[in-house]
């Protein structure tokens, strides 16, 4: 095989992509259909929480049309950071819409799962024997914050999907993922560059976002070969400039030249970038530099607290004038009012924006329990309402609320409590696959 493509459709699945752009990536005769699902980008919520930030409905026509083309055409469909985070909970509810879809168009295929879900006892192990590593930036990790973890997950590699393809995998449903791998796991197994592969899944993982002008819901396809590779969107409103690709290469990276990742780190210092056509641009010069050791990042997200919040306006100049001094006040009339609460510990902002003109403020409270943080909102929003300052002229209120009820109940609030590296001498050690027939009798 001298070339081997792959068929991104989306930046995110659940993100959508054009129909038209889809069949034309179908016409292209791709070796593997694979989507990133999800990452750390919206917050801990999702992973402390279990549930999906993408909606149901959304990921399952994304997905109708990629498990019909993979079956109709006998090539891997492969999805990573299923659910959004690749918690176990994320992973059986996407498992569940691609069963859903498979009974209802009728496809029969072998389905690899992929769990990437930590136990407890194992982290705080490596944690009692000194293995974990920090990450930097990041504050070192302590026991409380592994046990307090709601879901701790591990981002796999390449060899777990690779695995899972050898057991005769036609559809791969993986947790939490290294997000070029699903990309490049296909490639590498079938015997290309290994760097390359991974510089190709960087990109792809986002689609067309690495275009212009960008988008996270269209298509793009990446053609690997010995010694390079090209990548192409799939719509002819978009195109690949050296500018894009080169830039999107430097996308969430803290060192231009070395992006880590499981196993090893890819250096980018001899890369090059060239304009093959007006919309294609080549890669080549990547590789991949392996490891002494193989650890694997660990993710992880504790329950913090209950959230309620109040969104209110004011169009007063004198109040908007004065409004640094005003929130400091109520601030102190909070703490003053509720300083025998069996629990006090509670997290209180002001959010401001457009003091220049009309006003709109957003009161956020954070505690231990609902209720408390209700509490904590209600006075500090009543207490903003009716506020005396030096030039008032209305006695009326300090604040229009657009919403009746006036506080919002947010439900709970996540940290990231597990940020760190952790040994696994085998690659597929901590990733479980189970294999099963689908749509057989």
């Amino acid at each position: 095989m001298t070339e081997f493509r792959v068929l991104a459709p989306t930046a995110i699945l659940g993100y959508g992509f054009p129909e038209a752009s889809f069949n034309e990536g179908m016409r292209r005769k791709p070796h593997v259909i694979a989507v990133d699902a999800g990452s750390t980008d919206p917050g801990p919520y999702y992973l402390g929480s279990g549930k999906s930030f993408t909606d149901r409905a959304a990921v399952k026509r994304d997905l109708e049309y990629m498990i019909k083309a993979g079956v109709e055409h006998s090539i891997p469909v492969i999805i990573g950071s299923a659910g959004g985070s690749g918690a176990d909970s994320h992973l059986q509810w996407n498992v569940d819409i691609v069963k859903e879809i498979a009974a209802e168009l009728g496809l029969k295929f072998t389905l690899g799962v992929i769990s990437s879900q930590i136990n407890h006892d194992t982290v705080l192990e490596h944690f009692n024997n000194g293995g974990l590593k920090s990450m930097p930036s990041v504050p070192p990790i302590t026991a409380e914050d592994i046990t307090a973890s709601s879901n701790i997950v591990a981002q796999m590699g390449t060899e777990p999907l690779i695995k899972a393809l050898d057991l005769g995998a036609q559809v791969i449903v993986a947790g939490r993922a290294y997000d070029p791998t699903v990309f490049a796991c296909e490639a590498i197994r079938r015997g290309f560059d290994e760097g390359l592969a991974l510089h190709m899944g960087k990109i792809l993982e986002c689609a067309t976002i690495a275009c212009e002008p960008g988008s996270g819901s269209d298509c793009m396809l990446g053609t690997l070969r010995a010694d390079h590779f090209v990548l192409e969107p799939l719509s002819s409103t978009r195109k690949c400039t050296t500018l894009s690709v080169a830039a999107h290469t430097l996308y969430e990276k803290s060192d231009p030249t070395n992006l880590p990742g499981p196993g090893g780190v890819l250096d980018l210092t001899g890369c090059v970038f060239e304009q093959v056509t007006e919309n294609s641009v080549k890669v080549s010069g990547t590789k991949f530099l392996r490891d002494n050791e193989y650890y694997v990042k660990l993710e992880g997200a504790a329950l913090k607290g209950y959230r309620t919040v109040s969104i209110a306006a004011s169009c007063d100049p004198i109040f908007i004038e004065k409004i640094d001094d005003i929130v400091a006040a109520v601030r102190e009339r909070v703490r003053s009012n509720f300083s025998n609460l069996a629990d006090g510990n509670y997290f209180l902002d002001f959010k401001l924006y457009g003091k220049q003109g009309e006003m709109c403020i957003i009161i956020e409270a954070v505690a231990s329990t609902q209720n408390v943080a209700d509490t904590i909102c209600s006075f500090a929003r009543s207490s903003l309402l009716h506020y005396g300052y030096e030039g008032r002229k209305s006695t009326a209120g300090n604040l229009a609320f657009p919403f009746s009820p006036s506080d919002f109940e947010a439900g709970e609030v996540y940290n990231f409590s597990v940020y760190c590296l952790m040994p696994s001498p085998d690659p597929c050690q901590y990733f479980p696959i189970a294999i099963e027939e689908v749509g057989s009798a």
